[in-house]
């Protein structure tokens, strides 16, 4: 919001000055931001999402689930920027794959180790 104001000073001499001045003000909104590891266990009532390609490091797809699905709902949600729309069809990191893989298999053997103490009852029960 611009707004421009008609001044009036006296000058050294006696004499009336009159400027004009420009008072420019920015609307301010109060906001929180974070990342979307810390959002993790919540539901936000409204949310921006930026989604563009960060200067360092790269988006998976485990990052857009996480920072599109802890707001209340889809109407809440509003996107701070276009973004490239390849991101939703790349592949899953091998990396979090292969620890995928590997939780599966320690939770596998623990299941097993349960059963043999007596204390569990397998899972097709």
């Amino acid at each position: 919001m611009t707004q421009t104001l008609q001044i009036q000073l006296a000058g050294k001499d006696g004499k009336t000055i009159r400027r004009t001045v420009k008072h420019r003000q920015f609307p301010v909104t109060p906001a929180y931001a974070f990342t979307d590891y810390r959002a993790q266990g919540q539901t936000i009532p409204y949310v921006i999402v930026d989604i563009a390609t960060p200067p360092t490091g790269g988006l998976n797809l485990f990052n857009l689930y996480v920072a599109l699905s802890h707001s209340s709902g889809r109407s809440s949600i509003r996107l701070l920027r276009d973004f490239n729309s390849k991101v939703f069809q790349a592949a899953h990191s091998a990396d979090l794959l292969a620890e995928d893989d590997r939780l599966k298999a320690l939770d596998a053997e623990t299941q097993k180790q349960w059963e043999k103490m007596g204390r569990g009852r397998k899972m097709s029960d």
